[in-house]
């Protein structure tokens, strides 16, 4: 399980993609799964890289999913209709 940082905002979009592309690549078995839990201050980037990072989950033959997301991650993505492809059921 990877975790994301405390804070996702367009200023540090960029750099924790980069991390999260290095950690999905030696992540071992068929599932990506990322805890959001500690993501406290987030903008709409922090959808755009998880997005990023179901991309190429995708593309390396894996699946993806993000847990314990805070309630305001979920509600950004359900406002943009992306929710169904982030989280599990």
């Amino acid at each position: 399980m990877l975790l994301l940082p405390a804070t996702i905002t367009l200023r540090e979009s960029r750099d924790t993609l980069q991390l999260l592309t290095q950690a999905l690549q030696s992540a071992p078995g068929e599932e990506v799964v990322i805890d959001a839990s500690p993501l406290a201050q987030f903008d709409t980037s922090a959808l755009a890289v998880l997005l990023e990072c179901r991309r190429l989950a995708g593309a390396w033959g894996k699946g993806f999913s993000v847990r314990q997301a805070p309630p305001k991650l979920a509600e950004l993505a359900r406002l943009y209709g992306v929710d169904a492809l982030l989280f599990a059921d």
